[in-house]
C-alpha cells in the first residue's frame, strides 16, 4: 500500500502510541479529588505543560477538546458570542468547513452579518485584503479567522502580518493551524493570534483528541456546559490517555519538525517533478512553495496539489486506489460529494479543472518507494480517466 493521504490522517508515531498505550492502563477521572484522580490530573497538567512549550504558549492558554472541529467551533462561536453586541465576522474564503459552516450557522442562527475574504490565485489572504474588509466598520467586527495552512492546497498565510493588524484594531484573531503544527514554526505567543487551533491525528497523535490555544484575555462563550473544566469554556471528562498521546506526539513532531520538513520538501519536489514528467498537461495547484515566509515554507513541506484537464478527480482516485495507492480529491471531510472543492474555485481555478484535482500529502512514514510507485502508476491512470470521460461526453452524460 502505497499512503499519500498525510493530511487527512497521519499514522500515530511509536511515541505517541506508547504514551497512549502507558496510559490506558491507569484509572482516575481528572476531576476527582481522590488519589488516582490526582494522578489523572497530574497527567493532564504535565501534557498541558509539554505542549504549551512545544507551540509557544502559556499552560493555561491550553483548552483540550475533542479535536480541531470543535476546536474551530469553539473559537468561532464562543469569541464572537464573547464580543457581545458586535455582528461582524471576517472569515478567509477557503477556510475548512470547520471554520466556514460555524460562520454560516452564526450568519442564519445568530445575526452575525458573515464576510469572506478574497484570496490570490495561490490561496493566501493578503493584509491589505483583511484590512479593507475592517475598515468597512471596524468598531463592528468580533472576530478574524484565516488558516495558517491551507489544507487542501498547502498554501502558507501570513499569519502574524494579519495577527498584528487585527490587534490594531483590538480584534481578536483565531487560526486554524491544524495542518501547520508539526510541518511549519507554530509559535502562539510569536504568532500574535489570539486563538490557535490544533488537531491530534494530523500531527501523529490519536484521533478525536485536540486543543485549542486561547489567549487569557480573549473572552469566549462555551458551547457546552457542565462541569466547567477547561477555564469554564469547554466542560467534559477529560480525556487522559489521548491528551497524554497528543502532548508526546506534538513534543516529537516539533522537535523533528525542521529536519523533517526538508526530507518532505525534497520527496514533494520530486514527486510533482516525475507527476508532470508522467503527465504533460498537469497543473500544480498553490504556492510553488520556492520562498519563505516569516521563518517557514510559503507551502507546506508535504503537501503536492495537482489538476489532470480531462479527468475527474474521484475516478482518478477510485483508480489509484486500485493500483494500491491512496491520496484525496481534496478535504476528507468532504469526500463523497460531488462538486468542485470551494478552495479552487475560491483561487480562481474554472469548476471543469477543479474537479480533476488530486492531493498527494506526505508524512513521518513517507519514502522514495511511494513517489516511485505513484510515478509508474499517475501516466496509465490520467490516461484511462481522460479516455472515460471523452466516452462519456459522446454519449451525452456530462
Amino acid at each position: 500500500m502505497t499512503y499519500l493521504d498525510h493530511a487527512a490522517t497521519t499514522p500515530m508515531l511509536p511515541e505517541a502510541a506508547a504514551a497512549l498505550t502507558g496510559a490506558l492502563s491507569t484509572v482516575g477521572n481528572a476531576s476527582s479529588l481522590h488519589t488516582s484522580g490526582r494522578r489523572a490530573r497530574r497527567a493532564v497538567e504535565e501534557a498541558r505543560e509539554s505542549i504549551a512549550a512545544s507551540l509557544g504558549a502559556r499552560p493555561s492558554e491550553v483548552v483540550f477538546t475533542s479535536g480541531g472541529t470543535e476546536a474551530d467551533n469553539l473559537a468561532i462561536k464562543g469569541v464572537h458570542w464573547g464580543r457581545r453586541g458586535k455582528k461582524r465576522l471576517l472569515i478567509g474564503a477557503i477556510e475548512h468547513h470547520a471554520v466556514l459552516d460555524a460562520a454560516d450557522w452564526l450568519g442564519e442562527h445568530a445575526g452575525a452579518e458573515v464576510t469572506f475574504l478574497e484570496v490570490d490565485d495561490f490561496g493566501r489572504v493578503h493584509d491589505d485584503t483583511m484590512r479593507a474588509a475592517i475598515a468597512e466598520n471596524p468598531d463592528d467586527v468580533s472576530l478574524v479567522s484565516v488558516m495558517w495552512a491551507n489544507n487542501e492546497v498547502g498554501t502558507v498565510n501570513p499569519v502574524r502580518e494579519l495577527a498584528e493588524t487585527c490587534a490594531e484594531f483590538g480584534i481578536p484573531f483565531h487560526t486554524d493551524a491544524v495542518q501547520a503544527v508539526g510541518s511549519l514554526p507554530v509559535d502562539f505567543a510569536h504568532s500574535n493570534a489570539s486563538a490557535l487551533t490544533v488537531s491530534g491525528h494530523k500531527v501523529g497523535g490519536p484521533y478525536g483528541v485536540g486543543a485549542l490555544l486561547l489567549g487569557r484575555d480573549v473572552a469566549c462563550v462555551p458551547l457546552a456546559h457542565g462541569g466547567g473544566q477547561e477555564r469554564d469554556v469547554r466542560s467534559g471528562t477529560l480525556d487522559v490517555p489521548a491528551i497524554v498521546a497528543l502532548a508526546a506526539a506534538i513534543r516529537v513532531a516539533t522537535a523533528e519538525r525542521a529536519e523533517r520538513a526538508l526530507e518532505l520538501e525534497q520527496l514533494r519536489d520530486e514527486l510533482v517533478r516525475r507527476v508532470l514528467a508522467a503527465v504533460p498537461g498537469a497543473v500544480l495547484n498553490g504556492d510553488p512553495g520556492q520562498t519563505h515566509m516569516d521563518g517557514g515554507p510559503s507551502r507546506l513541506p508535504g503537501n503536492a496539489h495537482l489538476s489532470f484537464p480531462g479527468c475527474e478527480g474521484d475516478s482518478l482516485l477510485m483508480l489509484l486506489d486500485a493500483r494500491g495507492i491512496e491520496c484525496s480529491t481534496g478535504s476528507a471531510c468532504t469526500a463523497g460529494v460531488a462538486q468542485p472543492s470551494h478552495v479552487l474555485l475560491g483561487m480562481g481555478v474554472d469548476p471543469k479543472p477543479a474537479r480533476g484535482s488530486l492531493r498527494f500529502s506526505l508524512g513521518h512514514t513517507s519514502t522514495r518507494s511511494d513517489v516511485d510507485a505513484l510515478a509508474a502508476a499517475i501516466g496509465p491512470v490520467v490516461e484511462r480517466a481522460q479516455n472515460a470521460g471523452l466516452a462519456g461526453l459522446r454519449r451525452g452524460e456530462f
